[in-house]
This record gives structure tokens, C-alpha cells and sequence, in this order.
């Protein structure tokens, strides 16, 4: 067939109607899959009380597993089920596990919630694993190559886009319906949470089902993996065993059993997975959005006029760039690139790489800065003290080494953060309680006495109608989600009854704290509500238009007496004064840098892979997500820095060594030629003329 001929071929053929149907089931499992994980930890933590650490535990093999099921879904789609089937019983088992997941956190139905929770988290690992190598070589399957390259490449950008929509609408909405939807008596509502993307699955396994008359379905192609194994195995028993017989490749020493095209296509497919060995650092930096990232964004204040940016909701910038991207590099950078010669694929994997590294370089800088907003924590060979004045007077106090005078206001606060402690340390003090005794409210005069603290901790005292009498372990870092954190130390007479401390927030009490004479109660205990302007009542005592803020950990002091009630609030550890939108630069960089990267390494998978292994292909290169995520854990888990900007250094250093690598491999790497199918010309389209105009693809899960 002539040039021509082949170019005639090209206009006649129209676009698959069946890729309607198959973004469309995309569309919906992103979805359903984001808008479960957005929630996810929220939920093992404060709905299943599994600790802050086990929760992270949870979090991190549910991830891991869901990027190793990838293999497994390859051998079925390719040596046993074919894609189509794969696809849709997988999916099955996905809706399965959404749906349990839901029913789990409805308490009504008596569910065993930790155990069918779990349960319903691996079903979803092995279906969204086990369909992630198979979605987008399907939609690949329904081109004709090479008179609709063209039309491959843009299927792989409209692909891409709809995942990221799907992951845009879905990690907005669903912590909404989380958290301003009540049910089963509770103030939140996790079954529904879970519910919405149990439908979404469904429906998109509807939406799949309907598209079948449209699809090209090719029939698996037999034991890939299996195939693969025993032909590498027999490979190398005999290069070692023929000591007279020299091939030019070691694969070769296999041609005495095994077909030369077997061969060949391993040999193409081993290239492509070389290249793939440095891959995983870059998810190891990319997947710190959803927690480094996200920790760093809880210390910073999202306040823009009277609307509020929750920590993570900074994720949001990631799909929503995406959308922006993809349709500005294929018109506008890529076409640039390719004048100064960095057009090819890997070449983009490079840059995308380098832009990688360059986004927790920016990371670093912003946590530099943020470092100096942090609260300052107990530390070793250093005690923190602080004295709370409960009394409607003021009080002096004088300590003893180290010598210390403390002029307290009423309801007010004194503290001292670097006192020297080696274990317990006793601190002997006199207090002056004349105007007290004045005004009535105490008889003690003068007292003194001791007063105790602690080496790495911060101890609080509270000066009531008794003295200096009553202390508790002070907790003064700022919550992990970054939401204001609160306590109350009312005084409360002994003639008197229990009272109320309440929060109220537009008419309604948003928590109340219950207060006797008997102890302090809460103090041991820190109460997290959302940010915003709360009036604080105690007792009929108002405290009008208090703001908590992003960060802010604050005691209410207060005293209960026959005469009267009064209460303040105090700052203990101030809110986040650095601007959440200073992250917006990391966020930019590292999404260009995905765009780069993701967009670009499956579609490079796909059209380098034999036809026998291209989803083998994706599961591999999925599976470098997975390691990507194991990397983090064991970074995380070692604690190697005390300080956070050193682990972004670190992380910035290794994929900027990483990727000098990579780039080094690539120059050995040959293009593999991509020919048609049966149907298709015998014309051959270079990989970097195929790359021109559009650079697309699929990684599946990256929020």
C-alpha cells in the first residue's frame, strides 16, 4: 500500500464510538474511587477509632495493595478472561467493596463496621488494582494503527481528563457530604460518604456493559506471564549449560524451544521495563500531596475574607491543573519543546522528572519560612511552664530557683518555655493573694509552697479559691488536621452546681463541656471544632465573637461563684499566620510535572509494548507507583530527620539523581517501531514522530 493510499485510509476512518462509553466508565470509577479515598482516613480514625498511626498504617497497604493487583489483572486480561471480562467481573467486586463500605458505618444495621470495613478495602484493592492495566489498553484496543495514531494520542488526553474530573467533583463533594449531612444520630454521615461512590460504581459498570456492541474485543492471547517466565528461565539455564554455542543476545538461547517472535517480544518488553527501574522515586514524591503535603498545608492559614480553605482541599489544585494543562502543553509547550529538541517521550519523562525534584525544592523553601510559625515544644533537658488565674483578682506569685515573678491579671495566663529540668523538678513559690482576700473571694493571704515540673513536657497550673493546688500535662502543638484545638479550666465553687461551658456558632450549641466543683473537668482532654466565630457561654456568662482559628490551641479560664460567672479565652499556641495559597508553586510544579510524566509513561508503555504484553506492561508500570508508596513508608517510618524541610531536601535530592539516570538510560533506549493490526497498512510510525503533537495517557490513581 502506497503512502498515499494509506493517508486516504486515514481520513475514511471515523472515531470509535465505543471510547464514549469507555471514558464515560472512567469517569464515573474516578469518581467513586476518589471521593472514597478523600474520606478514608477521616473515617478509620475518628469513625473506627483506630489510633493516628494505625490509621497511616491502613492507608499506606491499602494503597500498596491496590498497585500490586495491577499483575494479577494483567495474567486475567491477557492469558485468561481477555480486557473486556476482566474489567467488568472486577468491577463487580469493586461496587461489592464500596457497598460494604457504606453499610459498614451504618450503625443500625449492627455490622461488624472494623472487620467488613477492612474487608470492603480490600475487595476495592482488587478491583480498582486488578482493572488499572486494562482500562486503557481496552480503549487503546479500539484503534486501527497506524491510520489513527492520531486519534490514540488524543484518546489518552480525553482519558486523562476525565479521570481528573471525575477526581475533581468527587474530592469536593464528598467530604461535603461527610461532614453537612447528618444521619444515625450523629453529626456527620460516612455511610452516605460511601454510598455516593458505591452508586458511581455501579453505574459505571452500567455504562460499560452498554457500550459492548461498539467494542473491538481481542481474545487473550494466553499465559503471558507464565510464557514470559519459562522462556527467560530456560533462557539462562542454557547460556550457562552451552558453553560452545555464542548468541548475540542471552534471550537467544532460547530459540531451541521457544517461537522467535516470543523473543522478540520480550526482549521489547524487558527495554521498556530497564527504563522503568528509576520510575518509583517519582511517585514517591508525587504521592506526598495526599500526606506530607497535606500536613504541611495544616499549619498555614487558608482564611480568604470570610471563606476558609480546609488543609485538604489544597488537593483540589491538582486535577483541577490537570484540566488545565493537558490541553495547554499539546497546543502551546510541547510544540515548543520540539524546537529545542525535547519532543521525544522519554525526554518529557525527564523534564517531567526534573520538575519533580524542583516542586519539593519549593516545598522546602515554603516549610523554611513555615518553621518559624511553629510552636515552640518541650524539648530534652527543658521544662515549659504555665500558671492559669481562675480567680476575678489578680495574683502575684514569686518562684524560687529559678528566680521568677509571675504578675497574674484575672483570667489571664503566665508562661515560662525555657526552664531548665533533668526528670522532675521542684519549684518552691510564694503567692500574695491580698487583693483576693479584699474582695472577698479568698482567705488565703500569703501562701507558698511547691510546684512541680517535668523535662520534654509542658505543665500547666491553675490558681484557685485553694491556692496553687491543681496541675495537668499540657498539650500545645497544633492538631494534626489543623483544626483549632480547645479546653476549658472553670472554677467552680462548691456551693454551687454543675455548669455548662458551650460553644454556639449561629444560634447552635456546637459543644458543651460540663464543669462541677469537684475537679477541673476537660482540662486532660482538648476539644477540635471547626475554625470560625463562636460565642462562649458559661453559666449565663457571654463572651461575644470569638474567633478560633486554623492552628489556634485555646483555654477557656473561668470561675463559677454566688456572686457571679467569668470566663476569658486564651491563646495558648497561636493560629497559622503563614497564607495556605503560598503552596499554590509546589502544587503548579509538581502537576506539570506529572502531566510530563504520567501523561506521557503509559501512552509510552503502550505503544512500546508488544501487543501480547501491553497490559503486563501497564501493570509494571503501575507497580512502580506501588514501590513509590513503600519508599515513603519506610522514609517516614525511619525518622531519619527531626526537622521536615531535611526530608524534602532529601526527597528533591533523589529524584534530581534519579532522573540525571534516567535521562542516561534513555540515550541507550531504541524506539520500537509501531505497526497495525490486521486490518491496518504495513506502514510503520516512528515512536518520536508518533509523539508530535499530542502527549497523553494513564496513571490511574495520583491524589
Amino acid at each position: 500500500m502506497t503512502v498515499e493510499s494509506n493517508k486516504e485510509t486515514k481520513k475514511k476512518l471515523k472515531y470509535p464510538r465505543s471510547i464514549f462509553f469507555i471514558v464515560s466508565n472512567e469517569f464515573c470509577e474516578r469518581f467513586s474511587f476518589y471521593g472514597m479515598r478523600t474520606v478514608l482516613t477521616l473515617y478509620l480514625g475518628r469513625y473506627l477509632k483506630y489510633s493516628d498511626n494505625m490509621s497511616t498504617v491502613i492507608y499506606h497497604v491499602f494503597t500498596m495493595l491496590l498497585y500490586f493487583f495491577p499483575i494479577f489483572g494483567a495474567m486475567l486480561a491477557d492469558s485468561l478472561l481477555g480486557k473486556f471480562r476482566t474489567i467488568f467481573y472486577l468491577s463487580i467486586i469493586y461496587a461489592i467493596g464500596q457497598l460494604l463500605l457504606s453499610l459498614s458505618a451504618a450503625p443500625p444495621l449492627g455490622i461488624p463496621a472494623k472487620e467488613f470495613s477492612l474487608l470492603g478495602l480490600v475487595l476495592i484493592a482488587v478491583g480498582t488494582g486488578g482493572i488499572k492495566p486494562c482500562v486503557a489498553a481496552f480503549g487503546g484496543d479500539q484503534f486501527i494503527l497506524p491510520q489513527q495514531e492520531r486519534y490514540l494520542s488524543t484518546f489518552f488526553s480525553l482519558f486523562y481528563f476525565s479521570i481528573n474530573s471525575g477526581s475533581l467533583i468527587s474530592t469536593f463533594l464528598t467530604p461535603l457530604l461527610r461532614s453537612n449531612v447528618s444521619c444515625f444520630g450523629d453529626t456527620t454521615c460516612y455511610s452516605l460518604a460511601f454510598l455516593v461512590p458505591a452508586i458511581l460504581m455501579t453505574l459505571s459498570i452500567v455504562i460499560f456493559i452498554i457500550g459492548k456492541p461498539l467494542y473491538k474485543i481481542i481474545k487473550p492471547t494466553g499465559n503471558v506471564v507464565l510464557n514470559v517466565s519459562k522462556c527467560i528461565s530456560h533462557a539462562i539455564y542454557r547460556k550457562v549449560t552451552s558453553k560452545s554455542v555464542k548468541k548475540q543476545y542471552w534471550l537467544d538461547y532460547a530459540d531451541d524451544k521457544y517461537d522467535k517472535s516470543l523473543i522478540n517480544d520480550i526482549k521489547a518488553a524487558l527495554q521498556v521495563m530497564i527504563l522503568f527501574i528509576p520510575i518509583p522515586i517519582f511517585w514517591a514524591l508525587f504521592d506526598q500531596q495526599g500526606s506530607r503535603w497535606t500536613f504541611q498545608a495544616t499549619r498555614m492559614n487558608g482564611e480568604i475574607g470570610n471563606f476558609l480553605i480546609q488543609p485538604d482541599q489544597m488537593q483540589v489544585f491538582n486535577p483541577l491543573l490537570v484540566l488545565v494543562f493537558i490541553p495547554l502543553f499539546e497546543t502551546c509547550l510541547y510544540p515548543l519543546m520540539g524546537k529545542i529538541g525535547l519532543r521525544t517521550p522519554l525526554r518529557i519523562l525527564s523534564v517531567g522528572g526534573f520538575l519533580a525534584s524542583l516542586s519539593f525544592v519549593a516545598a522546602a523553601f515554603v516549610e523554611l519560612d513555615l518553621e518559624k510559625t511553629y510552636p515552640i515544644l518541650p524539648s530534652k533537658d527543658l521544662a515549659q511552664l504555665r500558671v492559669f488565674n481562675t480567680l476575678d483578682c489578680d495574683v502575684t506569685v514569686t518562684v524560687h530557683d529559678p528566680e521568677l515573678s509571675i504578675a497574674l491579671k484575672s483570667m489571664d495566663m503566665w508562661e515560662d518555655r525555657y526552664i531548665e529540668a533533668k526528670g522532675e523538678r521542684k519549684l518552691s513559690y510564694e503567692a500574695d493573694f491580698s487583693i483576693c482576700d479584699k474582695a472577698g473571694i479568698t482567705q488565703l493571704n500569703n501562701t507558698q509552697g511547691e510546684i512541680s515540673v517535668s523535662e520534654n513536657r509542658a505543665t500547666s497550673w491553675a490558681i484557685t479559691q485553694d491556692g496553687l493546688s491543681y496541675s495537668y500535662i499540657d498539650s500545645i502543638d497544633k492538631s494534626d488536621t489543623g483544626e483549632p484545638l480547645i479546653r476549658g479550666l472553670i472554677y467552680v465553687d462548691p456551693s454551687q452546681p454543675a455548669v455548662d461551658l458551650e460553644l454556639i456558632q449561629d444560634g447552635t450549641v456546637v459543644l458543651r463541656l460540663k464543669m462541677n466543683s469537684t475537679s477541673f473537668h476537660e482540662t486532660k482532654e482538648l476539644a477540635q471544632v471547626t475554625p470560625g466565630v463562636y460565642d462562649i457561654r458559661l453559666n449565663g456568662f457571654v463572651i461575644k465573637e470569638v474567633p478560633l482559628k486554623l492552628g489556634g490551641v485555646y483555654t477557656v479560664v473561668g470561675s463559677v461563684t454566688e456572686k457571679e460567672s467569668k470566663a476569658n479565652v486564651i491563646t495558648v499556641t497561636e493560629p497559622n499566620s503563614m497564607h495556605i495559597l503560598w503552596l499554590i508553586p509546589q502544587y503548579v510544579i509538581i502537576t506539570m510535572g506529572e502531566v510530563m510524566f504520567s501523561v506521557t509513561g503509559l501512552e509510552f508503555a503502550f505503544t512500546q509494548a508488544p501487543v501480547s504484553m501491553k497490559s503486563l506492561l501497564q501493570a509494571c508500570w503501575l507497580l512502580t507507583v506501588a514501590i513509590g508508596n513503600l519508599i515513603v513508608v519506610i522514609v517516614a517510618e525511619i525518622s531519619i530527620f527531626d526537622r521536615q524541610v531535611f526530608e524534602f531536601i532529601l526527597f528533591a535530592g533523589l529524584m534530581f539523581i534519579d532522573i540525571i539516570i534516567f535521562s542516561i538510560m534513555a540515550k541507550f533506549y531504541k524506539y520500537v517501531d509501531t505497526p497495525g493490526d490486521e486490518d491496518a497498512s504495513e506502514e510503520i510510525i516512528h515512536m518520536s514522530e508518533k509523539f508530535g503533537t499530542v502527549n497523553a495517557s494513564y496513571r490511574d490513581d495520583e491524589k
